[in-house]
C-alpha cells in the first residue's frame, strides 16, 4: 500500500513539475507581419516543444498553405525549424470554411529560457508568412520612442479643399519605418496618382538599413499618393517644390488590422505625416467610413433580379445615404469635400458598370453559366435604356479641379471612357477638367502602346492646357528615342508560327529547339506581374547562359502588335505571337487560368514543370537544373 502511495505521489509530483515548466502566452503582441491571414492566438512553451496556436482568417472557400521549411528565429539569433502541424498538413492546401476562419497548431523545438521574443518565418518562398517580434515575456511590446517630428496635426475644420494647381516641379518624399529590420522588406512601392499617365506599377524606393527612405519625382500640382504596406494603404500628398514626410509606425499599422488585438490600446498613429495637406491626409488615414457604395460581394447579392432602372435607383439611394453620413463626420471641411467627391466617383463607376454587376448577380445565383455570361452581358448593354445617363448631372463634382486630389480619379477617367458619347448628358457639359484629363490620358496611353503622336492627336493636344501638352510631348519624345534604340538591340528573335493546326501548334513551336530545355513563358504586354518576373529572371539568365536552355515567350493578340514589337527587344529569347483562336486553344489545352504561366519542357519534349504565377528565381533555377539533369 505504501509503495502504491509513493508511486502515486511521484506521479503527481511529476505532473505538477511538468505543469510548472509549461508557460502560456495568450495572444502575444508582435512588431510587424507580412500578412494578416494568420494570427497567433496562444504560445505554449515547455521543455519538450514550442507550440503556436494559430487562428487563420481568409476568404471562404479559398485555401492557405504553410511551408514545411518554416522556422522560429529567437532574439538569440538561432533558428528552430518547424517539426509538425496539428490540424494542418504542411505544404498542402487548407481550405477555409464558410466562416473564412480556421485553427491549427504549429509545433517547434523547445526554446532556451533566455529567448524573450521570436520571429516566425516560412523562409524565402513566394507570398510567405512572416511575423516579427513575437513577445514571449509579457503582453506589451517594448516602449517605442517616437521621433520629434512624429506629430498629430491640429486640423482647421473650416478650411476648404484647395485646387491642385498646374505648376510642374520636383516633389520630395522622405520617411522612416519605426521598428524596421532589413529582413522585413527591402523596398517600398510609391503609387502616385497622375490621371494623365494612367495606372502604374508604382515607383520602387529602396529602404535603408535604418528604415529611412527617400524619393524625388517630377509632378504637376498637388498630387495624391499612397504606399501599400503590410496590407494597408497609407495616403498622403506630394507637391512641386515641397517635401512630404512619413513616419510609419509598423507596430500600430499591423495592430489595427489584427482581429485578435484590434481592441487593445493603440501604439500611437499608424502613420505621422508632414507636408502638403498633411491634416487632410491624417484624417483620410484614420477614416473608417467606407467611401465605396458597398462591398462588391454584398452588392451582387442585393442587386440580383434587378433591371437597369432598378439598379440605378439602388445605386443613387446608396449614394445619398453615404453622402449624408459623410456630411455628419467630425472631420474638416476639406476632408469631407474630398470624401463627397469620391462618393460621386464611386456612384458614377457603379452606374456605368451596370451590365457587369447584373451579369455577376446572375452568375452568383447560378442562373447563367460562365459560357453564357458574355452573351448575357452584351444583351444588357444593348438594351440599356436610352435615358439611363440623362439625370446624373448632380455628379458634376467629377468635372472640377478638386477631383484630381482623389487617388480614385485615375480609375474614374478609365471607367468613364466607356461612355464617352454619354458624358456630356451625364455631366451637363462637354468642357472642363475631366474632359481635358480624359483627352490627354487617351493620347498618353496611345503613346505607351508605342504609337507616336499623329496629326489628329497633335491638333487635339493643342486645345489642352500647356502643362498637359508638356507631359504628353515629353512621353512622345521618349518613345521616338526608344524606337530608335530598339532598332539597334539584339538577343531576341521574332518567330512565325506558320500554317499549322491547333492540335500541332505547340509541338511545332518547340520543334525548333530539339534536345534543349525550354522555359515557355505564357505572358502579355499588359500583365504587370509578367513584366516584373521578366526583370527578376535576368540575373538567372546570365548565370545559366552557358547551359542548353531556350527562353521561349508566347503571347496572343491581346498584346498590341506595336507595343509587343517594341517591348521584346529588352526580353532576350524566342518570341511568338499567336492568333486569338490559337491562344484560346493553348489556354484550354494546358489548362492555363492566367498569366504569367510557365512550362518547362525537358530535352525529350516532355513537360517537367508547370506553374501559374512567378514562383521565384530560386524555384525556377531548381526546376530548370532538374530538367537539364534528366536523361
Amino acid at each position: 500500500m505504501k509503495k502504491i502511495t509513493l508511486i502515486i505521489s511521484l506521479l503527481l509530483c511529476s505532473i505538477v513539475y511538468a505543469q510548472t515548466k509549461e508557460k502560456v502566452i495568450e495572444q502575444p503582441p508582435f512588431v510587424a507581419w507580412s500578412s494578416s491571414t494568420i494570427e497567433i492566438d496562444k504560445v505554449v512553451l515547455s521543455d519538450t516543444a514550442t507550440v503556436l496556436y494559430i487562428k487563420a482568417f481568409y476568404r471562404p472557400k479559398y485555401w492557405i498553405k504553410v511551408a514545411s521549411g518554416s522556422f522560429l528565429k529567437g532574439n538569440n539569433g538561432k533558428k528552430y525549424t518547424l517539426r509538425s502541424g496539428v490540424g494542418i498538413t504542411l505544404d498542402k492546401e487548407l481550405w477555409m470554411s464558410d466562416s473564412g476562419e480556421a485553427t491549427f497548431q504549429l509545433i517547434f523545438p523547445p526554446l532556451p529560457q533566455g529567448v524573450t521574443s521570436v520571429d516566425f518565418s516560412e523562409g524565402d518562398v513566394p507570398n510567405s508568412y512572416h511575423i516579427y517580434g513575437i513577445q514571449l515575456k509579457n503582453n506589451r511590446l517594448p516602449s517605442l520612442a517616437l521621433p520629434q517630428n512624429a506629430i498629430t496635426h491640429k486640423v482647421d475644420k473650416k478650411t476648404s479643399l484647395p485646387d491642385p494647381g498646374m505648376i510642374t516641379g520636383t516633389a520630395i518624399l522622405k520617411g522612416r519605418l519605426l521598428d524596421y529590420r532589413p529582413e522585413m522588406i527591402s523596398e517600398l512601392n510609391v503609387n502616385i496618382s497622375e490621371p494623365i499617365k494612367g495606372f502604374s506599377q508604382g515607383m520602387p524606393v529602396k529602404i535603408n538599413s535604418d528604415g529611412t527612405f527617400a524619393l524625388e519625382t517630377t509632378i504637376m500640382g498637388i498630387t495624391p499618393a499612397s504606399i501599400y504596406l503590410f496590407g494597408q494603404s497609407l495616403k498622403f500628398f506630394l507637391a512641386p517644390g515641397e517635401t512630404s514626410e512619413l513616419i510609419i509606425n509598423l507596430r500600430e499599422l499591423c495592430r489595427e488590422q489584427s482581429k485578435l488585438r484590434k481592441n487593445e490600446k493603440p501604439y500611437g498613429q499608424a502613420v505621422y505625416i508632414n507636408g502638403p495637406l498633411a491634416g487632410v491626409a491624417q484624417e483620410l488615414n484614420i477614416n473608417t467610413l467606407p467611401t465605396i457604395l458597398s462591398k462588391s460581394e454584398t452588392m451582387v447579392k442585393e442587386v440580383a433580379n434587378m433591371d437597369a432602372n432598378a439598379y440605378k435607383a439602388y445605386i443613387m439611394g446608396k449614394h445619398a445615404d453615404l453622402q449624408q453620413k459623410i456630411e455628419s463626420l467630425p472631420y474638416s471641411t476639406a476632408t469631407k469635400q474630398l470624401l463627397l467627391i469620391e462618393n460621386d466617383m464611386n456612384a458614377a463607376q457603379a452606374l456605368i458598370l451596370v451590365s457587369n454587376m447584373l451579369t455577376q448577380a446572375k452568375l452568383y445565383k447560378k442562373e447563367i453559366t460562365k459560357e453564357q455570361a458574355q452573351t448575357y452581358f452584351s444583351k444588357l448593354q444593348k438594351d440599356l435604356p436610352a435615358d439611363y445617363f440623362n439625370d446624373l448631372k448632380y455628379l458634376t463634382s467629377i468635372n472640377t479641379p478638386k477631383a484630381l486630389l482623389s487617388d480614385n480619379y485615375t480609375y474614374t477617367v478609365y471607367t468613364l471612357s466607356r461612355i464617352k458619347d454619354q458624358l456630356p448628358n451625364m455631366l451637363g457639359t462637354d468642357k472642363g477638367p475631366f474632359f481635358d484629363v480624359s483627352t490627354a490620358a487617351g493620347i498618353y496611353k496611345n503613346i505607351l502602346d508605342f504609337n507616336p503622336l499623329n496629326d489628329q492627336q497633335k491638333a487635339l493636344l493643342a486645345s489642352l492646357p500647356t502643362s498637359y501638352q508638356s507631359i504628353v510631348e515629353t512621353a512622345n519624345t521618349e518613345l521616338l528615342n526608344k524606337i530608335e534604340q530598339n532598332k539597334k538591340k539584339t538577343g531576341y528573335k521574332i518567330n512565325e508560327v506558320g500554317e499549322v493546326t491547333n492540335e500541332d501548334l505547340f509541338a511545332s513551336i518547340i520543334s525548333k529547339f530539339k534536345e534543349k530545355v525550354i522555359l515557355v513563358d505564357f505572358w502579355a504586354t499588359w500583365c504587370g506581374p509578367c513584366r516584373m518576373a521578366n526583370k527578376a529572371i535576368l540575373p538567372l539568365k546570365e548565370e545559366l547562359k552557358n547551359k542548353e536552355i531556350v527562353y521561349l515567350y508566347l503571347t496572343g493578340e491581346t498584346s498590341p502588335l506595336k507595343l509587343w514589337e517594341n517591348m521584346i527587344p529588352d526580353i532576350h529569347g524566342e518570341h511568338f505571337r499567336v492568333t486569338d483562336a490559337q491562344w484560346k486553344y493553348l489556354m484550354s489545352e494546358f489548362k492555363i487560368s492566367g498569366v504569367p504561366t510557365y512550362i518547362i519542357v525537358d530535352r525529350n519534349g516532355s513537360i517537367s514543370y508547370k506553374v501559374t504565377g512567378f514562383p521565384g528565381v530560386d524555384t525556377m533555377k531548381t526546376e530548370l537544373l532538374k530538367a537539364l539533369d534528366k536523361q
